[in-house]
């Protein structure tokens, strides 16, 4: 297929959206994008291609992959963002194009109500504790009410409340069609609409867990479609390489003991041994967290798997894992549930096991550690081929966009980290114009960001445009310890509202940010990207040093190394690439709007002193550029008058 001309087509300035969205305008970008996916649809190729911010990327792949004809799936980066596709564009484009398309929403089945489980626990809310079986009669007064069993109609119940989780079904306690609930299972309902759409809307947490499952040999949601697109495609190797890794976390042995003790009391109450043989892994969990240590941390298991206490603490929750798995493969015939907690407590055991050992020479081992919890990973070192394996078992082409996928114009590393080398790439530069719209502030006289002081020179730089800015400002950090440090000092000089991640949920505070008009937000990773405060409310965004990873992460140095040893630069292969695509997503959040205008203020002075500024100087938008503080009155001055 191919698009109608811009001249008397879709996105022609008298098309179909230019009566559907106020101060429609066409972009010669978004046509030529919605062209090349319309192609690359109709030839069942692969295309990467990534557009600037402004150029209207999500109508530019919705238009030709409803006009295809083809069974598509399209995944988009978090919940939100799948939500704002559905109830927001799709309609839009749905209107636009008067077709009669099957649009469907699918998401991860922790997002559904399951029956089961309800039953389970009204069967003994004590279970539960006072405050969630004092909710589960409002769960089950929605539950004859709802259609489809999404949570997020539950507004009775506050989204963070216990009672949520415990009502939802996982991969590892689900009966499939061996439930009694099946033929009104909501997930299974969800998954039959989904087999008959023309388009379904997923995420990529949604997506990539699929896909893995599949890889075990579980049937779990997704359709088989024609064409898969991933829009913010950026964050697809990060979570490729999270869903492919093999994890044993505290929260699964502590699931285990709780349906395993709902399981047993309704199928072999008699076996009067099973108690204390559960009772044993919830100890040997707890022993086993505790071995590691109180810090919240991340670190190569080498690094810790030595320790005698580590080594003790893992041996036991071994055996009392090896013990109850005896005890309920003897007890399966008594019922499904039973069946399916000796099932889940061998692959616990057999996961746990593999930490006795040695890791392959193509995967790291290493542990997480948060709170009471703790995760032990297994993670491959290159997930470029099993990812387009997965894929290709899913969807017969695929479309990858971003406004973020290339460095200095070269697609190599994005490509690389999937395995797209042979595929076409693409990129259109944002139809903003940020020579006219936005200035770059360089601060001379900043130290090393390694050296001790820096965060608090940051700051000093930072009052300053604050002030000439009146608040309107995103202060991003790259760690939660500057941003907590400079907190402090810019809430005792400023007298405007100051928002810091951490004391509000992350869309509250935004919506606080937009109210105030003149605040001040300082947050970490959670803000560099997927966040769009249009308009002057944000005239500033201040970025404190290049986002480059912590060098002792584990999965990061292990794949250093490799690099290392293939005779490769990690720096500029790697590190570098990856820093260059996250500075880029915080760039991003200055301009969303032709009208628009604002200044970025990088404090990191490595960009003009070392060889390698240049390339994320040249990755940036043409932008005009200065060092004098004065420079940046004059370019307000110039935008208010």
């Amino acid at each position: 297929m191919s698009l109608p001309d811009s001249e008397s087509g879709v996105f022609a300035a008298d098309g179909p959206f230019a009566g559907l969205i106020d101060g429609y305008a066409p972009r010669p970008q978004q046509v030529e994008m919605a062209e090349a996916i319309a192609a690359a649809l109709r030839d069942r190729e692969v295309l990467v291609c990534e557009a600037g911010t402004g150029t209207g990327k999500t109508f530019a792949y919705l238009v030709p992959a409803l006009q295809s004809g083809l069974k598509v799936l399209v995944s988009t980066g978090t919940r939100h963002l799948q939500d704002q596709l559905f109830h927001r564009d799709l309609p839009v484009v749905q209107r636009a194009l008067r077709l009669p398309v099957n649009v469907q929403l699918l998401k991860g089945r922790a997002n559904y109500l399951c029956l089961l489980r309800l039953a389970q626990h009204e069967s003994d809310p004590a279970a539960l504790g006072r405050e969630s079986a004092a909710r589960l009669p409002l769960v089950r007064e929605w539950a004859v009410r709802t259609r489809s069993g999404d949570l997020a109609e539950l507004s009775a119940v506050p989204e963070d409340s216990p009672v949520m989780a415990a009502i939802t079904s996982t991969t590892d306690n689900c009966l499939g069609q061996a439930c009694r609930f099946y033929e009104d299972c909501f997930v299974f309902e969800a998954r039959r609409r989904a087999a008959h759409a023309d388009i379904t809307v997923v995420n990529h947490h949604l997506l990539l867990s699929d896909v893995s499952l599949r890889e075990r040999g579980y049937g779990e949601l997704l359709p088989d479609v024609d064409a898969v697109i991933f829009d913010e495609a950026h964050q697809l190797p990060e979570l490729a390489s999270r869903f492919f890794s093999r994890t044993l976390t505290a929260h699964q042995f502590t699931e285990f003991v709780r349906d395993s003790r709902a399981s047993w009391l309704q199928e072999a109450a008699d076996a009067p041994e099973m108690p204390a043989l559960i009772d044993a892994i919830e100890k040997g969990a707890r022993d086993l967290r505790l071995s590691f240590g109180r810090t919240d941390r991340r670190v190569a298991w080498d690094d810790i798997n030595g320790a005698p206490a580590v080594r003790e603490s893992l041996r036991a929750l071994l055996d009392a894992g090896q013990a109850a798995h005896d005890g309920f493969t003897a007890l399966s015939e008594r019922g499904k549930q039973i069946e399916n907690c000796a099932r889940r407590l061998g692959e616990l055991v057999e996961r746990l096991d593999a930490f006795n050992e040695r890791g392959g020479a193509d995967q790291v081992q290493w542990l997480e550690l948060r709170g009471h919890g703790f995760m032990l990973h297994e993670t491959p070192l290159d997930i470029s081929g099993q990812f387009q394996a997965s894929i290709a078992g899913l969807a017969g082409s695929a479309i990858y966009t971003s406004a973020t996928l290339s460095v200095n114009g070269d697609f190599a590393h994005f490509s690389s980290q999937l395995d797209l080398a042979e595929s076409r790439c693409l990129r259109w530069e944002s139809p903003f114009d940020f020579e006219r719209q936005a200035m770059l502030y360089l601060p001379e006289g900043l130290p090393d960001p390694r050296q001790e002081g820096f965060t608090e020179r940051v700051v000093q730089a930072a009052l300053p445009v604050i002030e000439l800015t009146r608040g309107r400002a995103f202060v991003l950090f790259t760690s939660h310890r500057a941003l907590n440090l400079a907190a402090r000092g810019i809430r005792e000089a400023v007298g405007f509202p100051v928002l810091v991640q951490g004391e509000a949920p992350r869309t509250e505070l935004l919506e606080r940010f937009r109210e105030a008009g003149h605040a001040v937000l300082l947050g970490t990773s959670s803000f560099w990207e997927g966040v769009d405060v249009k308009g002057q409310a944000l005239s500033c965004v201040i970025i404190d040093k290049l986002p480059f990873a912590a060098p002792d992460d584990p999965v990061l140095r292990a794949r250093m190394q490799r690099l290392e040893a293939q005779g490769r630069s990690p720096f500029k292969e790697y590190q570098m690439p990856q820093a260059v695509i996250e500075l880029r997503q915080g760039i991003g959040r200055l301009i969303r709007d032709p009208a628009d205008y604002g200044v970025l203020m990088i404090c990191d002075p490595r960009l003009r002193t070392r060889s390698y500024g240049k390339v994320f100087l040249n990755s940036l938008p043409a932008m005009s550029r200065s060092t004098d503080l004065e420079a940046v009155r004059a370019f307000f001055r110039q935008h208010e008058s």
